[in-house]
């Protein structure tokens, strides 16, 4: 599955373009790589989300097409949260 995708189906970002536009700033590293909209992720990638105020670590632990929304947290795990 592509990074902007699993943004959007785990409702870390609510619309595919905001992952999309957060990819294409540099704003989303996985493995510690910026990377493009593009690309593809697999179980256990550890994905770092910059925002203007501070930045979520996550590690992914699965991967689905759909999922409802009180499930979508079951596919990841924070690993660390920097709020300013």
């Amino acid at each position: 599955m592509r990074i902007d995708k699993f943004l959007k189906v785990s409702r870390i970002l609510k619309r595919r373009t905001l992952a999309q536009q957060a990819c294409e700033k540099g704003k989303v590293i996985i493995n510690g790589k910026e990377v493009k909209p593009a690309k593809q992720i697999k179980i256990g990638d550890e994905v770092e989300l910059q925002f203007t105020g501070g930045a979520v670590k996550f590690r992914i632990l699965n991967i689905k097409e759909t999922v409802k929304k009180d499930e979508a947290a079951s596919l990841y795990e924070i690993i660390s949260e920097d709020g300013n």
